[in-house]
């Protein structure tokens, strides 16, 4: 390969992204949070301007939908899932209707058969808020096709980072990979009192993600769970694997943290990571 063919693989590949994606319907309750998500959804709305171009789908990785092998959604119109509870009425009506994509689904299969992963397509899935809230700020006018990859039961992150390295050639097919979760999430120690466990978890997180080196960066979130205050940040690690995707999708390559947040929710240190070069 040429330097010039090096510097156009380079350019057309696309970025991997982690993202916190908030809690519940939060797009759709400007009204009762106030100005709670600013912050997370400029960072959200700004994506398309670093990516530079419109992907032509984009393949999410929720923490909100686990399988007992990695499961792509094949449904081309999916149905929504409202998988959370105590939430105004108006938020089990809203809408998000991107279209699927079954040729990306068997695209997806096929890399990730080929790695030697176990993997099924699921005809039926619809998409749950792990997906459609970000994807509000993202993408608010649904016209991108997304579909949707599950974890896989275990949560290994040995497993998901080698999932991460089968799709990784998606990139250079115009296919935005995000992985959305919450680099904090104990929903019994949540708000103010979690300020000083979420900071030192962030802290450790950015340090090992966006500060060190990118050869190291796997090795030590396989230890993730030595991390400071690692099991008070994340007693259950669905929404931290997502990360793992997004990293090995983009192994070799630099990390940079694209949002942070001292007093989320009134006192949450949380973050979200960009794997890969920026457009802009």
């Amino acid at each position: 390969m040429t330097h010039d063919q090096t510097n156009t693989s380079q350019l057309s590949r696309l970025p991997t992204y982690f993202i916190s994606h908030g809690g519940g319907p939060w797009p759709w309750m400007k009204k009762e949070m106030g100005p709670t998500y600013d912050q997370l959804a400029a960072s959200l709305a700004d994506m398309p301007r670093q990516i530079g171009r419109t992907p032509s789908a984009i393949l999410m990785v929720s923490a909100h939908w686990e399988a007992p092998v990695f499961a792509v959604q094949g449904n081309p119109k999916p149905p929504m899932i409202y998988d959370y509870g105590g939430f105004p009425a108006h938020t089990y009506e809203v809408r998000y209707d991107s279209p699927g994509s079954p040729q990306l689904a068997q695209r997806v299969q096929s890399l990730i058969a080929e790695a030697g992963l176990p993997v099924q397509i699921d005809p039926e899935r619809g998409y749950d808020h792990g997906m459609f809230s970000p994807m509000a700020a993202i993408y608010p006018k649904a016209d991108v096709p997304v579909v949707q990859l599950s974890l896989r039961r275990g949560l290994d992150p040995a497993e998901h980072l080698a999932l991460g390295r089968a799709i990784a050639p998606l990139r250079d097919e115009h296919v935005l990979i995000v992985g959305s979760g919450l680099s904090y999430h104990n929903l019994r120690n949540f708000g103010p009192q979690a300020h000083g466990v979420s900071k030192a978890f962030d802290d450790w997180l950015d340090a090992a993600v966006a500060n060190g080196l990118p050869t190291e960066r796997s090795a030590q979130l396989l230890d993730w769970a030595s991390a400071p205050a690692a099991r008070m940040a994340h007693p259950r690690e669905e929404h931290l694997i997502p990360l793992m995707v997004a990293v090995g999708a983009a192994e070799a390559e630099a990390g940079e943290r694209v949002y942070h947040e001292e007093t989320f929710m009134g006192g949450l240190v949380v973050s979200s990571f960009r794997f890969g070069e920026a457009a802009a």
